[in-house]
Protein backbone atom coordinates (compact mmCIF):
# COMPACT_ATOMS: atom_id res chain seq x y z
CA UNK A 1 0.00 0.00 0.00
CA UNK A 2 1.00 3.58 -0.67
CA UNK A 3 -0.61 6.29 1.45
CA UNK A 4 -0.51 10.06 1.56
CA UNK A 5 -1.97 12.73 3.80
CA UNK A 6 -3.25 15.09 1.11
CA UNK A 7 -6.81 16.00 0.17
CA UNK A 8 -7.66 12.47 -0.98
CA UNK A 9 -9.69 11.52 -4.03
CA UNK A 10 -13.44 12.21 -4.01
CA UNK A 11 -15.51 9.00 -4.32
CA UNK A 12 -16.99 10.12 -7.65
CA UNK A 13 -13.51 10.50 -9.17
CA UNK A 14 -11.99 7.20 -8.03
CA UNK A 15 -12.57 5.23 -11.22
CA UNK A 16 -11.70 8.15 -13.48
CA UNK A 17 -8.23 8.72 -12.03
CA UNK A 18 -7.06 5.55 -13.80
CA UNK A 19 -8.11 6.90 -17.23
CA UNK A 20 -5.28 8.12 -19.48
CA UNK A 21 -4.70 11.89 -19.33
CA UNK A 22 -7.20 12.40 -16.49
CA UNK A 23 -6.15 14.75 -13.70
CA UNK A 24 -8.14 15.81 -10.65
CA UNK A 25 -7.02 19.41 -11.07
CA UNK A 26 -6.27 20.53 -14.64
CA UNK A 27 -3.78 23.14 -13.40
CA UNK A 28 -1.56 20.45 -11.85
CA UNK A 29 1.68 19.44 -13.50
CA UNK A 30 1.98 16.12 -15.27
CA UNK A 31 0.27 14.43 -18.16
CA UNK A 32 -2.22 12.33 -16.21
CA UNK A 33 -0.62 9.05 -17.25
CA UNK A 34 0.99 7.77 -14.05
CA UNK A 35 -1.91 5.88 -12.48
CA UNK A 36 -3.00 4.55 -15.86
CA UNK A 37 0.50 3.14 -16.43
CA UNK A 38 0.54 1.54 -12.99
CA UNK A 39 -2.86 -0.04 -13.65
CA UNK A 40 -1.77 -1.39 -17.04
CA UNK A 41 1.46 -2.84 -15.64
CA UNK A 42 -0.42 -4.45 -12.76
CA UNK A 43 -2.90 -6.03 -15.21
CA UNK A 44 -0.05 -7.34 -17.39
CA UNK A 45 1.35 -9.12 -14.34
CA UNK A 46 -1.98 -10.49 -13.13
CA UNK A 47 -2.40 -7.86 -10.45
CA UNK A 48 -4.64 -4.94 -9.68
CA UNK A 49 -4.58 -1.52 -8.09
CA UNK A 50 -7.41 -0.03 -6.09
CA UNK A 51 -7.90 3.19 -4.18
CA UNK A 52 -9.13 3.25 -0.60
CA UNK A 53 -9.87 6.01 1.87
CA UNK A 54 -6.74 7.18 3.63
CA UNK A 55 -7.45 7.24 7.36
CA UNK A 56 -7.79 9.84 8.79
CA UNK A 57 -7.15 11.76 5.55
CA UNK A 58 -5.53 11.42 2.15
CA UNK A 59 -5.60 8.47 -0.20
CA UNK A 60 -4.41 4.88 -0.03
CA UNK A 61 -3.49 2.89 -3.13
CA UNK A 62 -3.38 -0.88 -2.70
CA UNK A 63 -1.57 -3.00 -5.26
CA UNK A 64 -2.01 -6.76 -5.15
CA UNK A 65 -0.86 -9.70 -7.23
CA UNK A 66 -2.50 -13.08 -7.54
CA UNK A 67 -0.67 -15.92 -5.83
CA UNK A 68 1.42 -18.14 -8.07
CA UNK A 69 1.00 -21.90 -7.80
CA UNK A 70 3.62 -23.55 -5.61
Amino acid sequence: EVRDEGDGVPPGERERIFEPFYRLRPQDHGAGLGLNLVQEIMHLHGGRIEILDGKPSGACFRMSFRALPA
